[in-house]
């Protein structure tokens, strides 16, 4: 079956070398990060694709979409890899597409709008558009690796969303075409308020092909950070950073100590036993942020200006999910919760947890604007895993004090937090994917409808 499957998709393809078969590549292509989770490890680590398929044009997306069609064969997108859920991980085996060569940026509109292919890097974007006086919205911590379609597929938001909001907020993201998997596949334009049928729907529901995502103005940055000798202290003042309309900031981040000492490469801007802020401000406000934090009694241990992707040391690269990642390189035991506090009531929030869980959890606070306009403590925070009934005790309790829990622990949308209340994602399944071939598993409200 996987000679003839493979004999078949080659001919589907102006080269045949794009459709992969060595078992190290199967098995590198159909990961992600999802070991990240103990739970999600051992329920994927054997999971794999019968071929992996690189298509370079819409055109060959779909004749391979048709042919798959035919013969009831899965497809899973695959963008970087660099999600956490098991996102592009095939359940049901079948294709893995690879949307990595279709790497192309088409250009920059006068009013700071990218169209792009999906496969395009974060980084390369940044580059080009800083170039031309414009400079992505927002981005994950992966942005060296991270593709523009599987931040949209997968992701949510990142440095910038302490400003820009996450990416389905404020027209950040302005139309995308996908290929449907109908029973004659077509390419289907989405924008303003369509695009919440695909966005962040772990390519169930359609395959991403061309992305118009908006951009915001060019910042000269500068990088910050600073000790504080307690967490209330770190968290007081980011948090005043973060909210206050005055500064101009692209990161606003807390962790409270031991995390700071995970951060080996950058040792040198930590303090021992002292809560570490890291913020991205306006250059022209660095000096004001300096006399700031001296008033709120932090020790600012690093500046330095930020000059793009290259930049070293990026402090990026130390927040949001890789923060998880240093983490569990000083101690394989940790995991992660994906959470949001109140805005009001987040010091209560954190006594509750403190006092029933102690240094089980240790607290990241990823600062973002939500869809209201309203400044909240994203968080990621760190979790000495011991078992699941422990962890899902954790999740509980959270959800029960009115902490807001995506769970990263599950490999389906529903309970991965950014599922739509209003099934606008499921309505677009049943729409445009209606046998239930787009990376099957992974959306468990969806149900095939058979016909008796």
């Amino acid at each position: 079956m996987q000679v003839q499957l493979i004999a078949e998709l080659s001919q589907l393809i102006a080269d045949p070398a794009r459709v992969l078969t060595a078992p190290a590549v199967l098995d590198r292509l159909s990961h992600d990060f999802y070991w990240y989770s103990p739970i999600l490890k051992p329920l994927l680590v054997d999971k794999k694709a019968d071929a992996i398929v690189q298509p370079i044009s819409v055109d060959e997306i779909l004749a391979i979409a048709r042919f798959a069609g035919k013969h009831e064969i899965p497809i899973t997108v695959r963008g970087a890899g660099t999600g956490n859920y098991g996102q592009c991980v095939p359940l049901d085996r079948g294709i893995v597409l690879d949307l990595s060569l279709m790497d192309k940026l088409e250009g920059v509109t006068a009013d700071g709008v990218a169209v792009c292919q999906p496969g395009l890097r974060l980084a390369t974007l940044e580059t080009e558009a800083r170039k031309q006086g414009w400079e992505l919205r927002m981005y994950p911590s992966t942005l060296a690796k991270a593709s523009v379609g599987g931040f949209l597929a997968g992701g949510s938001g990142g440095i910038g969303s302490v400003t820009h909001g996450g990416l389905r907020d404020f027209d950040n993201v302005r139309a995308f075409e996908v290929v449907t998997m109908e029973d004659e596949p077509r390419v289907v334009l989405h924008e303003g308020p369509a695009v919440h049928e695909i966005l962040h729907a772990w390519g169930t529901n359609g395959i991403l092909t061309r992305i118009w995502l908006a951009l915001a103005p060019a910042v000269d940055w500068m990088q910050f950070t600073t000790a504080f000798d307690t967490y209330e202290q770190a968290f007081r003042f980011t948090q005043s950073i973060a909210v206050d309309p005055v500064w101009t900031k692209r990161l606003a981040t807390v962790f409270e100590w031991p995390i700071p000492s995970f951060f080996a490469p950058i040792k040198q801007v930590v303090r021992e036993d002292k809560s570490l802020a890291l913020i991205m401000i306006a250059a022209d406000q660095a000096e004001a942020l300096r006399t700031a934090a001296a008033k709120a009694g932090g020790e600012v241990t690093f500046t330095g200006a930020f000059t793009g992707p290259r930049t070293q040391p990026l402090l990026s690269d130390y927040t949001w999910n890789h923060t998880t990642l240093w983490a569990m390189k000083a101690d394989p035991a940790f995991t992660y919760l994906q959470c949001g506090f109140s805005p009001t009531e987040c010091e209560e929030q954190f006594r509750l947890l403190r006092a029933r869980y102690g240094d089980e959890i240790l607290f990241h606070i990823e600062f973002m604007k939500n869809g209201e306009g309203i400044v909240i403590p994203g968080a990621i925070p760190i979790v000495r895993f011991t078992t699941a009934e422990r962890l899902n005790d954790m999740i509980d309790y959270c959800r029960a004090i009115g902490v807001f829990v995506a769970n990263p622990h599950v490999n389906y949308l529903e309970d991965a937090g950014r599922f739509r209340a209003d099934n606008i994602q499921l309505l677009a399944k049943q729409k445009y994917d209606p046998r239930g071939l787009l990376n099957p598993g992974k959306m468990i409200s969806f149900h095939k409808q058979t016909v008796s």
